[in-house]
């Protein structure tokens, strides 16, 4: 089966909590869906005051689909040891739209750098393993503003392609935003385009 470019894989919700242990050391993992950047902080900080011990909240994310952003901090471990490994894992369950924390607990016993990428790469494994992750479809809005003589065949329309309607106003004229998903969106433009007495613009 062909794999359509406008689905992408993501968590709706936040993740169990795992915890994964080596040599005494504790990391904590989770996954958490976020909508862009601003929402990494307040979960990091929340972390650290939940953990008041814990020596390190190292994380990754990635937002977007079709060129994606994303970030990776060691928060103190040695280069590359912790960021890195957990957005590898991001890459490998091919999930975007997320954040995943490991906030680790030091036992007493250094783990050497390979040992830190082991433990961090296996720890947002196991979160993402518990995490309940979803497809979702990847959606174009229109606006379209008619008059109440075409509200028939527009109706008829949205029912027949099975469209979303996201707002509409009802006043001199009316006025509705419909969702529509991306491999679909050039062919329903150019449905409502063709109508009379229809107008159509894609919104951003």
């Amino acid at each position: 089966m062909e794999k359509k470019d406008d689905v992408y894989r993501t968590v709706t919700r936040t993740s169990p909590e795992i915890l994964y242990k080596d040599r005494k050391s504790k990391f904590h993992a989770q996954v958490h869906p976020i909508a862009s950047e601003d929402d990494v902080k307040p979960i990091v900080e929340k972390l650290r005051k939940k953990y008041h011990t814990a020596n390190h909240v190292c994380y990754a994310w990635q937002l977007g689909t079709k060129n994606p952003t994303y970030r990776a901090n060691d928060d103190g471990e040695p280069n590359n040891s912790a960021g890195m490994p957990i957005y590898g894992q991001i890459q490998s369950f091919d999930v975007t739209n997320v954040l995943i924390t490991v906030t680790r607990i030091f036992g007493g016993t250094k783990l050497g750098v390979g040992g830190l990428i082991q433990a961090y790469k296996t720890a947002a494994q196991l979160a993402l393993e518990s995490a309940k992750i979803v497809k979702k479809t990847i959606k174009a809005q229109f606006r379209l503003q008619f008059g109440y003589p075409e509200m028939d065949i527009v109706m008829r329309t949205i029912k027949q392609k099975d469209l979303d309607i996201v707002s509409q106003k009802m006043e001199l004229d009316c006025e509705l935003i419909i969702s529509v998903r991306l491999s679909e969106s050039e062919e329903i433009f150019q449905l409502f385009d063709e109508m009379h007495g229809v107008d159509v613009t894609m919104m951003d």
